[in-house]
């Protein structure tokens, strides 16, 4: 069904210049909007040539936060959007009305707990400061981790993944907790004893998953491709899922991103 151009609001001039697009059936511009390094090199490097050879144009726009990429799609600014795992889009969807869906999961990045100025995890002692994610999901997520790795409990009256600070019912090493945002905490290490850093930002800032001193186990965090719901079955979004499940990529993935977490799907 042939829909009028999208009018696009102050919002898309903050990331400069976006074309006003007439979607339709004939759509041969894809706008893809992911955080700055992982999940953007998966774009420029498998997923827009794959693309390209199918007679898209693909145009990259990359962010430095976990808010702007869904308000743009929302908005019309992106077609797509790629850096959030399911907990995070649901919550955030919820808390501002709008209308997004996940249509498939991409090679994801471990969250792992890493040295700051202690560099063992048996260095850790009363009032060790841990720099944590400070958006809802994220921080739960971090949570969760530091109670596998035994360092808290949470409340049993809770939903783990909407775990904050506050329901920390047990600080077993009597740590401190210093939320920060996602993308300062590779930063933040020389500044606490330890940080807990999402796989993507790690990647990003050339930290080894490796050097974890602790990584994450949950596979209920593995991210996905979003869409505007209402364009969850257009042939584009449905090409831009056959790139990202292709053998092409998968070969590519396993290879460029070695000890990341891999869709289900993909039964690796």
């Amino acid at each position: 069904m042939r829909r009028t151009l999208l009018k696009l609001p102050l919002l898309a001039l903050a990331f400069g210049a976006f074309p006003v697009l007439a979607v339709d059936e004939y759509k041969k511009e894809i706008v893809i909007g992911t955080t700055v390094g992982d999940f953007a090199d998966m774009v420029t490097e498998s997923i827009k040539p794959q693309l390209e050879a199918r007679g898209y144009r693909v145009k990259l726009v990359e962010f430095t936060d976990y808010v702007m990429p869904n308000l743009a799609l929302a908005e019309g600014a992106l077609d797509v959007n790629c850096f959030q795992h399911q907990p995070y889009l649901e919550t955030f969807s919820k808390d501002r009305g709008l209308e997004l869906s996940p249509v498939t999961q991409v090679p994801t990045g471990p969250m792992g707990l890493y040295s700051g100025k202690q560099l063992q995890l048996d260095e850790v002692k009363k009032g060790s400061t841990v720099a944590i994610p400070n958006d809802p999901t994220n921080q739960a997520r971090a949570l969760l981790m530091l109670a596998d790795l035994g360092w808290i409990t949470l409340r049993d009256d809770i939903d783990p993944l909407r775990a904050s600070e506050f329901d920390v019912a047990d600080n077993i090493k009597g740590i401190r907790l210093v939320p920060l945002e996602a993308a300062q905490l590779p930063r933040a290490r020389q500044d606490v004893d330890f940080a807990v850093i999402n796989g993507n930002y790690a990647a990003s800032s050339g930290i080894a998953f490796g050097e974890g001193l602790f990584l994450e186990r949950s596979y209920d965090f593995i991210n996905w491709v979003v869409v505007r719901s209402e364009d969850k079955n257009e042939p584009f979004v449905q090409d831009l899922v056959a790139a990202y499940n292709s053998d092409a990529f998968k070969d590519y993935a396993v290879k460029r991103f070695e000890g990341y977490k891999y869709p289900e799907s993909w039964g690796r």
